[in-house]
């Protein structure tokens, strides 16, 4: 149930700040503008991108992609594998060996985005 809910988020999120783009430019070209909806649209534009990242980097860790077949069986140093981990929150999808080293296989910037745009969102 939850796969295409994330699915239909993934789609309506775009569409959603495409749609925001269009009120703001609306908006900037017919006076009087107010800025309290002004803020209200550009709020809406930046938390659906927000929503659509975070649907794109969830598909990313649930569906696994090549992952874990790509995490080795030792590290370079030799370490052993010691376990794989996959976070919601934030987006990871990790292989953590026994030296601590860890092999990332999910952009860091797919969550830095998520944060920055939901963060603008919220100011």
């Amino acid at each position: 149930m939850l796969l295409p809910t994330m699915g239909v988020l993934l789609l309506i999120g775009p569409a959603t700040a495409v749609a925001g783009v269009v009120v703001v430019v609306v908006m900037l070209k017919s006076p009087p503008r107010q800025p309290s909806r002004l803020c209200a649209a550009l709020a809406v534009v930046l938390g659906s991108l927000a929503a659509a990242v975070y649907c794109y980097g969830w598909f990313s860790v649930t569906m696994g992609g090549p992952f874990p077949e790509m995490c080795a069986s030792r590290s370079a140093s030799g370490a052993e594998l010691a376990r794989i981990e996959q976070g919601y929150w934030p987006l990871r999808n990790a292989c953590v060996y026994a030296d601590g080293a860890t092999s990332e296989y999910l952009s860091p910037s797919v969550d830095v985005l998520v944060r920055v745009l939901a963060g603008l969102a919220v100011v």
